[in-house]
């Protein structure tokens, strides 16, 4: 097949000062939810495991995990509530869950 030069060209400018977050430029990694929790809550730790329930219970799909209990009723600890609003306010800083006006 030949190849085809063309003489025309588009020039483009883009100014990334005013495009808005892609989705995985908004994503948090779950140290730097840690961190901020952390942070703005007087050194309050949470788990990995606290955090991806409060991600869940938002709509945040995340990968399967393989490391399931073998019944429903694994003894999974349940995020307290003081952690599950320390961790959406740290969701809503990395705006991966949109803030209530």
């Amino acid at each position: 097949m030949p190849i085809v030069q063309t003489r025309h060209h588009v020039n483009v400018r883009l100014d990334m000062d005013e495009m808005d977050l892609t989705a995985a430029e908004s994503k948090a990694t779950y140290e730097e939810i840690k961190k901020y929790v952390a942070e703005y809550n007087d050194g309050m730790k949470v788990s990995n495991l606290y955090i991806a329930q409060i991600k869940q219970k938002h709509g945040i799909i995340e990968r399967e995990n393989y490391n399931k209990p073998k019944s429903e009723k694994g003894g999974q600890p349940e995020c307290p509530k003081e952690k599950e609003i320390a961790i959406e306010e740290a969701l809503k800083y990395f705006q991966m869950i949109p803030s209530e006006s």
